[in-house]
């Protein structure tokens, strides 16, 4: 490719989930709504942690900033879906699909490494509870979110440096919603078995990596809590059992995608619905409808602005009185 970029290839054609108007209609209902809540769940998230003091703990500030990276995973596509939904034709120019491409790439990359980050405070928390202060302090906290999205930034630069010089001269369809690194490179004019083994030895590493590293440190939690109380074992068990489910609904999607890239299946599009969309709209209720500190924390915070309307609108009502 003398490191030039022959593409003549202007823009790509997204065939997305379905080519049936009414299903069309219905997802386009189906994922505004979904979206909506992934947009309004996460950032008041976000906005308990960062305004209740007693939740100003590492726990809660690496939830804050999942719940940020899950509103940025899914509006680098969704909101295009959405809209793509209501148009017969479904293009994104080729700068706009290496945009994609870039974006999906560091918000996974980062949100992999962010849930390992959460996993090793659990395991602090819950198997050296005495050390939990020193080792889980600020700066500590701090480094392991800004290590997330350097990982993620270098993990997704990787990726685009063999994509944007790959040349595409003929087919630009993809089968897929947004534009899916396996399916575009398949769509480039040379043998892409290289690229292929390029997107394994990068994307399919990092998700099993970090997937085993996940799993083990899941096991050694059990594994300690299990000679302790039956307490200790249940409350263990509840944490964790949230923490699980995220993992198993992100990673067994990205696994099977990009571990074996070789192959595309029509299911591979679905699959993609469920670290774009199903998992940072099931972080909300996950993380927090099994916590009763988060729980009272937004009670509080919907009770404290309830009240503060109501004092706004008495001093209005007042305010002509006394004139």
């Amino acid at each position: 490719m003398d490191g030039a970029n022959f593409s003549v290839v202007s823009e790509f054609v997204l065939l997305g989930l379905s080519s049936s108007r009414e299903l069309q209609l219905f997802f386009f209902v189906f994922f505004s709504l979904l979206y909506g809540m992934i947009i309004l769940g996460n950032l008041l998230i976000m906005v308990t942690v960062t305004s209740d003091a007693r939740l100003h703990s590492p726990m809660y500030f690496l939830l804050g900033n999942l719940s940020f990276i899950d509103i940025c995973q899914s509006s680098f596509a969704t909101p295009k879906m959405i809209a793509d939904f209501l148009n017969e034709h479904k293009t994104i120019s080729f700068n706009g699909c290496i945009a994609q491409i870039f974006f999906i790439h560091l918000f996974t990359g980062g949100e992999m490494v962010l849930l390992v980050s959460m996993a090793y405070d659990r395991y602090v928390a819950i198997c050296k509870p005495l050390h939990y202060v020193t080792i889980m302090n600020q700066q500590v906290c701090i480094a392991l979110v800004l290590a997330s999205w350097a990982v993620g930034f270098v993990h997704t630069i990787s990726q685009l440096t063999f994509t944007v010089n790959l040349p595409f001269c003929g087919p630009n369809v993809v089968d897929s919603f947004f534009c899916d690194l396996p399916r575009v490179t398949k769509l480039a004019c040379l043998d892409s078995y290289t690229i292929e083994i390029l997107i394994v030895a990068n994307s399919g590493i990092l998700s099993l990596s970090t997937f085993f590293v996940l799993s083990i440190s899941y096991v050694v939690i059990l594994v300690t809590v299990r000679y302790k109380s039956s307490a200790a074992m249940t409350k263990a068990l509840s944490t964790l059992s949230a923490h699980i489910m995220v993992v198993v609904l992100f990673f067994g999607p990205c696994i099977f995608i990009y571990v074996w890239p070789f192959t595309t299946y029509p299911v591979d599009k679905v699959l993609a619905i469920f670290y774009t969309i199903f998992t940072p709209i099931l972080n909300p209720f996950i993380y927090t409808l099994r916590n009763k500190d988060m729980k009272a924390a937004m009670k509080k915070l919907m009770t404290r602005k309830l009240k503060s309307r109501k004092i706004s609108e008495i001093s209005l009502m007042m305010r002509p009185s006394l004139y």
